[in-house]
């Protein structure tokens, strides 16, 4: 039987542990990298909609300035939500919104970079042909890994 659905409720342990360990700030890098890797999905479907793109410059805005203002990440967020239900039917363009409302909450919670990163993951399973679409969801996390890995090294 083929996978059709994915599941946001799955727990990745080693993700999650390395999560826990890892700078906010590192988080934040991280978390803008993976939106980033399919932000395409949806700029080529919405290519006027900003919202989720805009909520990953707030968040560049953050790494750069220090300066957090609540009201700043918190609309940018939800305006990334927003551009997510009026997408409506589950695609890869609706979880793209999803992981950029999540990497720019990262300035506020640490831990919702990890949402940035599923909902990337989801983007790449909604994206890819049922045959293939676990083996490319599978690629994409260790790609999250190692690169997560990676920037920690480089930083600290």
């Amino acid at each position: 039987m083929k996978e059709t659905k994915f599941s946001l409720a799955h727990k990745d342990d080693e993700m999650l542990d390395l999560v826990k360990n890892t700078d906010q700030k590192i988080l934040a890098v991280w978390a803008i990298d993976c939106a980033k890797r399919v932000l395409p999905y949806f700029s080529k479907k919405y290519p006027h909609d900003q919202r989720p793109s805009q909520a990953l410059k707030t968040l560049g805005i953050w790494l750069k300035t220090g300066i957090f203002k609540m009201a700043v990440i918190r609309k940018a967020s939800l305006d990334a939500h927003a551009a997510a239900r009026e997408v409506g039917a589950d695609n890869p363009a609706r979880s793209v919104a999803r992981a950029c409302g999540q990497a720019v909450a990262t300035a506020h919670v640490p831990r919702h970079a990890y949402g940035s990163a599923v909902y990337a993951q989801q983007a790449v399973f909604r994206a890819s042909k049922p045959n293939n679409a676990s083996i490319n969801v599978t690629k994409e996390r260790d790609w999250q890994y190692k690169h997560l890995l990676k920037l920690k090294s480089t930083r600290i």
